[in-house]
């Protein structure tokens, strides 16, 4: 088996599988946790040349996409521009922002390498390009949502500026946009990218699941999703504060509102008594 050669890219948030394995001629439902396997003659159809046999694409639901073996940029622009036709939303010239190249390497070793840009592993077995397609897809994915929490922040620090300089009022919809925001990106983390499941090989593979476990503490998968779940924390501890703030404020406007309402029926009532009014 010669070595594998693997380039993943996210290049959106959710991608319809059994769409797409309706079109391609697969009588099967996919499930969340699994990724759409494109080779031989399905893929030869696809990208409209000849592909070997250690040539295929892993589409994931959540959004990111593993080639295996592909060496030329047509092969994945072509790949690309039929994805695009059930997902309108990619953007097929920008999806080199988030991706990573990674190769996998068969020679003698006494036990398994890794390293930032390949793994060594003494023999080939048939779990490795899922496993390592896996976590790639994962990485790439968790990069993306990386990028998106410092655009809420970035967003968050111009409502504090705001703040600073003494304008206190945000409006509702202001607090809503940035509040879905908050709830999309942890939702695009915890349900799509689903950091935390395992592929079903694992589960019935005790090897496959010491290397998918090391893979994953090798790119940090598990200390990255925390990370970004204490700064989702942080985020809906300063958005609460934003509200209470701006409830604060339209509370004490209703109260003034009342008192001045309260004061001019007094007003009235003295004139009246004063026999300055008819």
């Amino acid at each position: 088996m010669r070595d594998l050669t693997f380039k993943a890219f996210a290049i959106t948030h959710e991608i319809d599988l059994n769409k797409i394995a309706i079109h391609c001629g697969i009588p099967k439902k996919f499930t969340w946790e699994e990724p759409l396997i494109l080779k031989g003659d399905i893929l030869k159809s696809i990208l409209f040349q000849n592909v070997d046999e250690s040539q295929m694409v892993l589409v994931f639901s959540f959004g990111s996409i593993v080639f295996i073996n592909h060496s030329t940029p047509n092969e994945v622009t072509a790949f690309l521009n039929y994805l695009h036709s059930f997902e309108p939303d990619i953007d097929v010239k920008s999806v080199d922002r988030y991706s990573d190249d990674y190769s996998l390497h068969i020679k003698e070793t006494e036990s398994i390498e890794l390293t930032d840009e390949y793994v060594v592993v003494p023999e080939y077995e048939s779990y490795y390009p899922e496993l390592i397609s896996t976590v790639l897809a994962k990485s790439v994915a968790l990069e993306k949502t990386e990028e998106q929490l410092g655009q809420i922040n970035d967003k968050l620090e111009t409502m504090i500026d705001r703040l600073e300089k003494g304008k206190l009022r945000i409006g509702n919809k202001e607090l809503a946009r940035t509040t879905a925001k908050i709830i999309r990106h942890e939702y695009n983390t915890l349900a799509y990218i689903m950091i935390l499941d395992k592929p079903d090989i694992t589960w019935t593979s005790s090897t496959a699941g010491e290397f998918y476990d090391r893979m994953l503490e090798f790119f940090e998968l598990n200390d990255r999703y925390k990370i970004l779940k204490s700064k989702t924390e942080i985020l809906y501890n300063i958005m609460d504060g934003f509200s209470t703030i701006s409830h604060s404020i339209r509370g004490l406007f209703v109260e003034w509102i009342i008192v001045i309402l309260i004061l001019f029926e007094i007003v009235l009532s003295l004139l009246g008594i004063a026999g300055l009014l008819p």
